[in-house]
């Protein structure tokens, strides 16, 4: 899971459109890419107002931990381009990931 943050002159609809149709062909053309890549937008927040700190919740599911140790070896690795690619729409000092563990209840 990331947390990102789009660069502050950007507006909410060029930010998610550079994403959606610069970024995410580049990250999916480097490497095999993960079993599911999702991209939660953030309009608002729970109470109904602005969002505040995130843009962006990014989920990435991938097979195995080797297939996730893969993956960012070849996103990060030297000329790559993710993170001169990351430099034009995210603050990339703010970006917050994390490796989680999913636990998902039946709820029917």
């Amino acid at each position: 899971m990331a947390f990102l943050v789009k660069r502050p002159e950007l507006d909410f609809s060029d930010f998610a459109d550079y994403y959606e149709n610069r970024h995410v062909p580049l990250i999916l053309g480097l490497a095999p890419g993960p079993v599911s890549y999702k991209r939660n937008f953030i309009a608002q927040s729970a109470n109904g107002g602005q969002r505040d700190d995130v843009d962006v919740i990014t989920e990435l599911v991938f097979a195995d931990r080797a297939a996730y140790q893969s993956w960012v070896a070849a996103m990060y690795a030297p000329g790559s381009g993710v993170a001169e690619d990351e430099e034009k729409f995210l603050q990339r000092a703010l970006t917050r990931s994390y490796v989680v563990e999913e636990r998902v209840t039946p709820t029917a």
